[in-house]
């Protein structure tokens, strides 16, 4: 019997909706895509942003605090966490209908909450750059800082925001967890947001301050599972060189060291592309025989035909 190819998704925020109501519809579509992939004789790992949700739980939480002094400020680690499960409580609902509907009775559905390690040294905690939560005026954010410690930037004229750091992933803890039920025939929900991000300190992990980016968490998910493929979705089927202008060229297959050219010239836009294009070089380096596809959602079967998607996969 031919071995199941080992996939790791890693699902953008247009899988997921901004909204309860749009989420609800859109994973809908997205376990669509995923069952395709069972279909075809895929073990499928699922991973996902919380950009929009984990906003949402925390300006409630955050409103709450300001509502009612008695009640403590909420860690964004803990935000991280609801999201997961919130977002995990309708992706997995929706996998399982969708695998009945396709008279498939026997692959269950789970949701891991997963903590992702990172490094207290990480340069940066020295600089944190990633908006979080709801806009202040320069009073309520001097209070924010002097009352919970945050840091906050005036962000575009708009008014102040708290920032907080995006370390690399370094380890993630439910590893063991997850491979069980993986290799028990499983599919399983982690990693969610980027994981829940903690330091570690003796046996005792602390929730930080932080956002992990998705898809360096969901890279280090696909090697420490041994993945074949990491499938990274987003909102284009293909990368490209030079996006936007008149000589734009799509991207079909690229080795990791044309990967690395691109990179150095500047073609893939930070927060965007960029990210997706380095976590999918490191996934293909790690170990003979991987490959990389960035792609859309849509297009996730027909690029692990071959048929379309960037793929990234290193040197002969």
């Amino acid at each position: 019997m031919e071995k199941k190819k080992r996939i790791v998704i890693a699902l953008g925020g247009n899988a997921l909706g901004n909204t309860l109501p749009e989420q609800m519809t859109a994973v809908k579509i997205t376990a669509k895509a995923i069952v395709d992939l069972i279909e075809e004789g895929c073990q499928v790992i699922v991973a996902h942003g919380n950009g929009p949700q984990v906003g949402m739980i925390n300006n409630a939480m955050a409103a709450l605090s300001r509502e009612n002094p008695a009640q403590p400020n909420t860690p964004l680690s803990v935000c991280v966490a609801m999201s997961q499960a919130y977002i995990g409580y309708d992706l997995q609902n929706a996998l399982r209908e969708e695998l009945l509907n396709r008279n498939i009775e026997n692959i269950p559905v789970t949701t891991m909450i997963t903590q992702v390690r990172v490094d207290l040294n990480d340069p940066a905690f020295q600089s944190p750059s990633k908006p979080i939560g709801h806009f202040m005026t320069e009073e309520e954010a001097r209070a924010a800082e002097e009352q919970y410690g945050y840091v906050t930037k005036e962000d575009s004229g708009r008014g102040y925001r708290r920032v907080v750091a995006s370390p690399k992933p370094v380890e993630i803890i439910e590893t063991g967890a997850i491979r069980s039920l993986v290799e028990a025939g499983q599919i399983v929900i982690a990693c969610g947001g980027g994981g829940i991000p903690v330091t570690l300190k003796d046996n005792h992990l602390k929730g930080a301050a932080a956002v992990i980016d998705k898809d360096f968490a969901s890279e280090l998910l696909a090697e420490e599972l041994d993945a074949d493929f990491l499938i990274i979705l987003t909102a284009v089927e293909k990368a490209a060189i030079r996006y936007g202008k008149p000589d734009q060229q799509w991207l079909s297959h690229i080795t990791t060291d044309q990967a690395r050219r691109y990179i150095s010239e500047g073609h893939f836009a930070p927060g965007s592309m960029l990210p997706k294009v380095e976590a999918a070089v490191k996934f293909a380096e790690s170990k003979e025989g991987r490959t990389s596809l960035i792609t859309l959602l849509e297009k996730a079967k027909e690029g692990i035909q071959g048929k379309t998607g960037t793929r990234i996969s290193s040197p002969m």
